[in-house]
């Protein structure tokens, strides 16, 4: 998104994509997209089990909320064709078993384990006081964001366990067509969840959304 936004009279001044050779901070505002990158391997089981939620910072620079977003702009991880202000990976394999119950294959076990990293921006040092407070309101709300998407994964694993357990194919004693009928139900699955991600970040990084007020309230603080 671009476009000129004024905020108290002054114009919106943060960075343009990734600045090189000492490129210089522009009137022009982008917001640096957060996205939640998805990686499925496929399964699934009804059991206990709970996520491991880990947060990865990545270091940034800068004494005004202008220069800690410009600083996001030159540091920010490179997702797809640019970088952005943060976003959520996962990774998730599954321990399975299959049993041929008579001419018939079930899915009698679907265990996952389940790791989300969510990818963030930290100061590399102390910020004067105005700015800290600033840059926490800030980063709390990046941070909610991408917990959001973090939480639309857990579901989409719930859903998968419940789908999968019991799963029963018939006239499949060697337990091959119900690989091909749980790779079809698990990409469905996936496609939903991350349509609900694609949906959530049209809301909150639209004009006047969430995202957007985070980085106007941070670039045009202290």
């Amino acid at each position: 998104m671009q476009g000129a936004l004024k905020v108290g009279g002054g114009p919106v001044r943060v960075p343009r994509q990734p600045l090189f050779g000492g490129g210089r901070v522009t009137k022009t505002f982008l917001s640096y997209v957060l996205a939640a990158i998805f990686a499925l391997s496929p399964a699934a089981a009804l059991a206990e089990w709970q996520a491991v939620e880990e947060v990865r910072p990545y270091s940034i620079s800068g004494k005004t909320g202008a220069e800690l977003y410009e600083s996001i702009g030159a540091r920010g991880p490179e997702v797809g064709e640019g970088r952005v202000i943060a976003h959520t990976t996962f990774k998730l394999t599954w321990t399975r078993k299959y049993e041929a119950q008579g001419a018939a294959c079930v899915i009698t076990t679907n265990r996952p384990k389940l790791i989300i990293t969510y990818t963030l921006p930290k100061p590399s040092t102390a910020l004067p006081p105005a700015v800290q407070t600033s840059w926490e309101s800030f980063i709390a709300g990046v941070q909610a964001h991408e917990r959001v998407h973090g939480v639309t994964i857990k579901e989409m694993v719930k859903e998968i366990e419940t789908m999968s357990i019991g799963l029963t194919v018939a006239d499949d004693p060697d337990c091959k067509k119900i690989r091909v009928e749980l790779t079809r139900r698990l990409g469905e699955i996936s496609a939903k969840q991350r349509q609900r991600g694609r949906d959530f970040d049209k809301v909150e990084m639209g004009d006047g959304g969430n995202i957007q007020q985070l980085i106007l309230k941070l670039v045009n603080g202290p």
